[in-house]
């Protein structure tokens, strides 16, 4: 990339704390990421225990790879959406695990990188994280009506000024640039002196769910994982929106037997660790500014 970016993890002391609980053993990291979670996974269950990571973006592999060589053969790297994990998870043999992390943030590393997860520098509208995807994120922008466009803003971006946006959006395409965007949006909303986050916070937010399927893949991830789970072993998720808090919230009461219609014990097969999401710390939070909107849900496979 030709920059130097430093990724600083999100709840890494908690997420081993309730992940790790004895040397050895087998986990998966379904979003590895920078490969912090995976490396102090690594280290808490060493010597013996094993790792598979699995990303969607062949660069995170790679440089994650380079990352974790001295691990060795403790540590097994596959290209792949996690959507897909069961499949991926029994082709290496990683089955009865002890522990399951998903973390649904974008890596440092994406958003300095050029593939316009953030509107920091002018770079093409892309936003996949599998590059071989086909759809792009200027695809939805210059293709969509302006119906579709407000509804999937405040679908996926829970932009109460969605409309507003979409109109200005289909009045200034064609956009093939983040700046672009990011400009159309800010004159036509607005910004307030001393305004945080910026007016096309939420519009980035969304176009990047929709080009990933971010929200299906989750909600197809989060059985397939606790089917890959040992009795004792744990299921770890961190998310940054409401929208992915939401799935696991609910998917985690369904499985502990809190949801509708369930009044069959063997239906039951998690129990929540987290009665609240946790949270980072006040000094993470000081430390690292991304962390402020981290939720973690823990459960345990019974």
């Amino acid at each position: 990339m030709g920059v130097d970016v430093h990724h600083e993890p999100v709840l890494l002391t908690e997420v081993v704390r309730w992940l790790v609980r004895r040397a050895g053993g087998m986990y998966i990291d379904g979003t590895i990421g920078g490969g912090s979670h995976a490396e102090a996974i690594l280290a808490a269950s060493a010597p013996s225990g094993m790792l598979l990571g699995l990303d969607a973006d062949v660069e995170a592999i790679a440089r994650v790879g380079r990352r974790l060589r001295p691990f060795g053969q403790r540590i097994v790297l596959v290209q792949d959406n996690f959507r897909h994990l069961a499949v991926v998870a029994e082709a290496h043999r990683f089955i009865d695990v002890d522990g399951i992390l998903l973390d649904l943030g974008l890596s440092s590393f994406q958003l300095a990188g050029t593939r316009g997860f953030s509107f920091q520098s002018a770079v093409p509208l892309d936003m996949r994280f599998d590059s071989a995807q086909e759809v792009q994120a200027a695809d939805l922008v210059n293709n969509l009506s302006e119906q579709a466009l407000a509804d999937l803003i405040y679908r996926y971006g829970e932009e109460k000024r969605s409309r507003r946006i979409a109109r200005a959006i289909v009045q200034a395409r064609p956009l093939y640039r983040t700046d672009q965007l990011a400009q159309v949006i800010a004159r036509a909303v607005g910004r307030r002196p001393g305004q945080r986050i910026h007016p096309a916070t939420r519009t980035f937010q969304a176009l990047r769910i929709a080009v990933n399927d971010e929200l299906g893949a989750l909600e197809a991830v989060l059985p397939q994982a606790v089917a890959l789970l040992k009795p004792g072993g744990r299921l770890a998720v961190i998310s940054f929106h409401s929208l992915e808090d939401r799935i696991v919230k609910w998917f985690f009461r369904g499985e502990a037997g809190r949801g509708k219609g369930i009044d069959d014990a063997r239906k039951i097969r998690l129990r929540i660790l987290t009665k609240k999401p946790l949270t980072a710390s006040t000094e993470e939070r000081a430390r690292n500014p991304r962390s402020r909107s981290a939720k973690l849900r823990v459960a345990e496979r019974i």
